[in-house]
């Protein structure tokens, strides 16, 4: 699948973030569409059924670990890849992380490249 046309959402309360991790991927050629928040984010994956979420952990409402974990408990769902895109890199976190279904966990700021790398699958999520 061509890296334009993989589906690519990005989750996260702060608007201004998420915007521009989507338009920095957009530059890019990726597909890419941003939910504000948890309830959101959960709603645009089932509907969307994106082929990857970078997913912002710290949220109100419904956190990055509870739509991760709505996320995998959906079998409809399960070949869709989440890397946790969070200021929270303590183990702790990692750890909560993998056990809430996460495929992958970066911390930010993150790296452009890194998340197109991601993004075009050349490194796996």
């Amino acid at each position: 699948m061509e890296s334009s046309e993989r589906k690519i959402l990005v989750v996260d309360d702060n608007a201004d973030a998420a915007d521009m991790t989507a338009q920095m991927l957009q530059l890019y050629g990726l597909n890419v569409q941003v939910a504000y928040g948890g309830t959101q984010g959960l709603a645009n994956v089932r509907s969307m059924h994106p082929d990857l979420v970078f997913l912002d952990i710290g949220m109100p409402v419904m956190d990055g670990y509870q739509v991760a974990e709505a996320v995998r408990a959906d079998q409809t769902l399960k070949d869709v890849k989440l890397v946790a895109l969070t200021a929270w890199g303590d183990e702790a976190s990692r750890s909560r992380a993998r056990a809430a279904g996460f495929d992958m966990h970066l911390t930010k700021p993150a790296n452009i490249l890194e998340l197109v790398d991601i993004a075009s699958g050349i490194l796996p999520a």
